[in-house]
């Protein structure tokens, strides 16, 4: 169903079961799977491709040119995946060449209204991000992470799995999975209990990964104190997933809680 005042190139590739309402604009190079929605006064542009059962409200703007003072016009692409929910005003920009040339985001988040996402952002399944969020560009989130109200994310960050930031938080250092991080500048309060509680996480496994995080975090030396306890939670998949982590990039600096 597309209402008769909105502007669809010829070009463009319209799935079965796709709702177009009133005064949206789709350009040539959009492809949109079925069951996609679009509200209304939706605008749609540049190599993009939403997936099934994706909803847009109205005012968002998909796809338009990265704010990027080194995009020179190269083609870049942005892909977005299934079911999810994309509320009023939000802005998502795709990739640029020198970050890889492309934006994607997974399935089933929600983007809360007057949320942005920058050019060559790496978003995963089930994230959640509130209103008036921005993401700078090149910043990675794992799944299932939270990003509490106007709290805004520096470029090149990273969120591990299940983080949660909570709201009006300037987030510049790395957050590590299952983190809890607030903050003017963020640090650590803690661990995300409640979400690992909500995962269905065994007792034993949380307490073993609260154990360790006391023991990463237990003095500034942080490579050093990773050193002490490799091996002691080999058995631990979450206290392997943080190692792994801040192992994966040591050039980036980790959130840690204050001392």
């Amino acid at each position: 169903m597309i209402h008769k005042s909105s502007i669809i190139d010829p070009k463009a590739q319209i799935n079965k079961n796709v709702k177009i309402g009133p005064f949206c604009s789709i350009g040539p190079n959009v492809i949109l799977d079925e069951n996609v929605e679009l509200v209304s006064n939706v605008h749609i542009e540049g190599n993009t491709k939403i997936g099934n059962g994706t909803k847009i409200f109205p005012f968002a703007s998909i796809g338009t040119q990265p704010q990027d003072l080194k995009y020179k016009g190269e083609k870049t692409s942005l892909e977005i995946g299934k079911n999810n929910m994309i509320r009023e005003y939000v802005t998502i920009n795709p990739g640029t060449a020198g970050g890889g040339s492309k934006t994607y985001i997974g399935n089933d988040c929600l983007f809360m209204i007057s949320s942005h996402i920058a050019h060559d952002c790496q978003i995963g399944n089930n994230v959640i991000i509130a209103n008036n969020v921005p993401l700078g560009g090149h910043v990675t989130i794992e799944d299932s992470v939270v990003i509490g109200g106007n709290s805004a994310v520096q470029q090149f960050t990273r969120i591990g799995r299940l983080a949660m930031i909570g709201g009006m938080t300037g987030v510049l250092k790395d957050v590590i999975p299952f983190g809890l991080s607030i903050g003017n500048r963020n640090f650590l309060q803690g661990l995300n209990l409640i979400g690992l509680r909500r995962h269905k996480y065994e007792n034993q496994k949380i307490k073993g990964l609260d154990k360790a995080y006391k023991e990463i975090f237990a003095s500034k030396n942080l490579y050093e104190n990773l050193g002490r306890i490799n091996g002691e939670y080999k058995d631990n998949e979450l206290v392997g997933e943080v190692i792994k982590f801040i192992e994966k990039d040591k050039k980036r600096p980790i959130c840690s809680p204050v001392n």
